[in-house]
């Protein structure tokens, strides 16, 4: 092979390895990052000016920032309910399938709503800042059990004294094989100590655009399904178990109705 042949070779080369980079993933995937650090040093700027103490205000910018990713990458939200989100204290539960679901959530504007989300977030500098401002709570994962159960009645204390929202995902993790996931008990044991509706919110994502744990979410339409609050003042501890089983038969009917009615 002579020095031209080589050279031609290599950058045939590097210019396979620039195209195979320049993915659609990859570019909207840096846009998207570019943006929402620009955004989370925006806010954090307006935090230091008003002593962050205005979660309302950051709220808000969040949930601009949300819709801005969602668009950039083709996402139509559609938001199906018969009243408005409630202003009173509610516990907020929804199916968890997709990479997506943190900014869909962002973008619905749940009124005075905090989110418990997992620490692992907070690797994701922006994001982790942008949550913290929220007033998040960060979990541990379930391998760690006494520690989330400080986590959990931290949280509970704080929640029973400001009467503010909160959102949890009972699948925790996020479930990629088209079925409903085991619904761990959190969320249920928070709703009957504090005796809060709990509102499901069945998200439908088709599959052909889902980027699942990736990032890789094509153009189309997602819709949010408000589905009627569920009544827990009658609740108790001993009832548990049967009462995380009945709510997630609900999204399991819901599921099934999708993809298969």
């Amino acid at each position: 092979m002579n020095v031209t042949t080589a050279s031609r070779s290599a950058n045939d080369v590097t210019a396979a390895n620039a195209g195979r980079w320049l993915t659609r993933p990859r570019v909207l995937g840096t846009i998207a990052g570019l943006w929402l650090t620009f955004f989370a040093g925006v806010m954090v700027i307006v935090g230091a000016l008003t002593g962050f103490a205005a979660r309302r205000l950051y709220a808000a910018m969040a949930r601009a920032a949300s819709f801005i990713v969602l668009r950039l990458y083709g996402i139509r939200l559609v938001i199906v309910r018969e009243v408005p989100f409630p202003r009173a204290q509610t516990i907020y539960i929804s199916n968890h399938t997709s990479t997506l679901d943190i900014f869909i959530l962002v973008a619905l504007g749940l009124p005075r709503c905090r989110f418990f989300l997992s620490g692992f977030v907070r690797k994701y500098i922006p994001l982790g800042a942008m949550a913290w401002m929220m007033g998040t709570f960060f979990t541990v994962p379930q391998d760690r059990p006494d520690e989330r159960r400080r986590i959990f009645a931290a949280a509970e204390q704080t929640l029973r004294a400001t009467g503010e929202s909160v959102y949890l995902s009972p699948e925790g993790a996020r479930i990629t094989t088209g079925q409903i996931g085991h619904f761990n008990k959190g969320a249920f044991h928070l709703a009957t100590n504090l005796h809060a509706p709990i509102v499901p919110l069945y998200f439908h994502i088709p599959r052909d655009i889902d980027p699942g744990r990736g990032f890789d979410a094509r153009p189309g339409v997602v819709t949010v399904e408000v589905l009627p609050a569920i009544d827990t003042h009658e609740w108790v501890l001993e009832d548990l178990e049967s009462n995380v089983a009945r709510v997630r038969e609900i999204f399991v009917r819901r599921h099934e109705a999708a993809h298969h009615g």
